[in-house]
């Protein structure tokens, strides 16, 4: 009975990863909007009837599309976060990250890309919870740095969501870039780290009185040109 009820569980994820690989090959070419159910059936080799054992509707599926490409990176992202080091060896290191999983996963991260704005509610719901997810971790990791001592756990969570955008929009451009792309992608991903690292180690500097970087109201009137003779 037990042996039985093992190859109905396997031939179930059988189908179901079927279903997912069927979607996001057809996904290549058109939107989650524009996918049709027997579409993917079609393609999966399966019934329609046999989808809905699995999914309540194509939304669903571009959700778990979602969970299959970004659910595996917060495990890898947390383990880059949590080595030693300064942050901007660590972010470097997130970057060859991103560079290799975009590459083992182009299709993914092709889908997230388009969908991220696209017209599935749902999905474009799902794309987002994922990513607040990576900057409240993000945060979480940079709070225990001391850099950060002093920082908002608002201001902290920004940064964090600034990290998380930078890596999304290095995918786009890895994935646009092609092979022969990467290492310019690459490097200018590091490159940004860096501008961003320096600005933050500034960013609890006392800014300075505004008062004194004018002699005029006018903001046309450069400072210290002398007003008018009386």
């Amino acid at each position: 009975m037990s042996h039985t009820v093992g190859v109905r569980r396997t031939q179930k994820l059988r189908t179901r990863q079927a279903l997912l690989d069927a979607a996001l090959a057809l996904l290549e070419h058109q939107s989650l909007s524009s996918l049709g159910l027997r579409e993917v059936t079609r393609a999966a080799g399966v019934t329609p009837t046999a989808f809905y054992r699995h999914f309540d509707d194509t939304a669903a599926l571009g959700v778990a599309l979602v969970e299959e490409a970004l659910d595996s990176l917060h495990g890898m992202i947390g383990a880059v976060l949590a080595e030693t080091g300064d942050s901007e060896e660590r972010l470097g290191r997130g970057v060859e990250l991103i560079l290799r999983h975009v590459g083992e996963q182009p299709a993914h991260f092709r889908f997230i890309a388009r969908e991220q704005h696209g017209g599935v509610g749902p999905v474009r719901e799902a794309i987002a919870a994922q990513l607040r997810r990576f900057a409240e971790e993000t945060a979480a990791a940079l709070a225990g740095e001391p850099q950060s001592r002093g920082w908002s756990d608002e201001d902290l969570l920004m940064l964090g969501g600034f990290y998380v955008d930078h890596m999304v929009v290095t995918a786009s451009a890895l994935l646009d870039a092609g092979p022969e792309g990467e290492r310019r992608v690459a490097e200018t991903a590091r490159r940004r780290l860096r501008l961003v690292n320096l600005g933050r180690l500034h960013w609890l500097d006392t800014p300075s009185d505004p008062s004194s970087s004018s002699s005029s109201n006018d903001p046309g009137v450069p400072a210290g040109t002398p007003g008018p003779a009386a």
